[in-house]
């Protein structure tokens, strides 16, 4: 059994950490570089970093940061925000990314998620989504952060997005986000058992107790978390202790 991963997520604006609920009312949670190199030697399994304004205002993700933060550790880094061509892609993978995140223009342009793969390989391409249940009970997939809503059901869009070439998802429920009340356990559950590739669950980690239930339940292979790691809610190494003790085979 492949070990599950622990992945602390940095969304980065104006060169700053910060955190806030269902992607708005954003507050100040640190320095990047410092965070990251702080979760790496506690022991991190992976981190990634979202500039999570680049889309909505037309620009790269910041090169130097990502370069920076990459200095800094020694696990795998993914990097998203403002990705728009395989150009983009391959200039994070020189800052020092392992693998990049591409959410909206994937969506709008799927060719680019197998030009990407046939480029660096699938296991560099991640396809981020952001959904949110609708009033049909289906989660729909939005884009620009958030901000537009689509009619795409994220399941769906999730398993030709794999299909094209993407090595992994990753899964956020808008409707989670910064709520701390848990993972949406169904769409993950939905979406990891619709795809032949890694799902890393996002949205929603208050406790050690989520994290057991989004890997047994929602078949998650890896579970992002942002506030309860910036503000010292809970400590990686202590959440890999309790899942080991639940028998859930983890990196320690």
């Amino acid at each position: 059994m492949l070990a599950k991963r622990i992945i602390p997520c940095l969304d980065v604006k104006d060169g700053r950490t910060v955190k806030g609920t269902n992607f708005v009312g954003l507050r100040d949670a640190g320095d990047p570089v410092e965070l990251a190199a702080r979760y790496c030697d506690e022991g991190a399994d992976e981190l990634t970093l979202l500039d999570i304004s680049a889309t909505d205002e037309g620009r790269r993700t910041l090169a130097r940061l990502v370069r920076d933060v990459a200095g800094a550790i020694n696990v795998p880094f993914t990097v998203g925000g403002g990705i728009g061509s395989v150009e983009d892609i391959g200039r994070l993978l020189e800052a020092g990314a392992d693998k990049v995140s591409i959410n909206t223009a994937a969506f709008r342009s799927p060719e680019l998620i197998t030009a990407a793969a046939g480029s660096f390989g699938s296991q560099c391409i991640v396809v981020s989504i952001d959904a949110k249940l609708r009033e049909s009970s289906e989660w729909a997939v939005y884009l620009n952060g958030g901000r537009q809503a689509t009619d795409t059901a994220a399941v769906a869009w999730a398993i030709r997005a794999a299909g094209l070439g993407a090595g992994e998802i990753l899964l956020t429920s808008i409707a989670s986000d910064g709520m701390q009340h848990g993972f949406d356990i169904e769409l993950t559950r939905q979406v990891s058992l619709s795809v032949g590739v890694p799902v890393v669950a996002s949205g929603g980690a208050g406790s050690c107790a989520d994290f057991v239930s989004v890997f047994t339940e929602g078949k998650a292979d890896a579970a992002l978390a942002a506030s309860i790691f910036h503000y010292d809610q809970l400590g990686i190494p202590e959440l890999k202790s309790f899942l080991k003790v639940r028998g859930i085979e983890v990196r320690t």
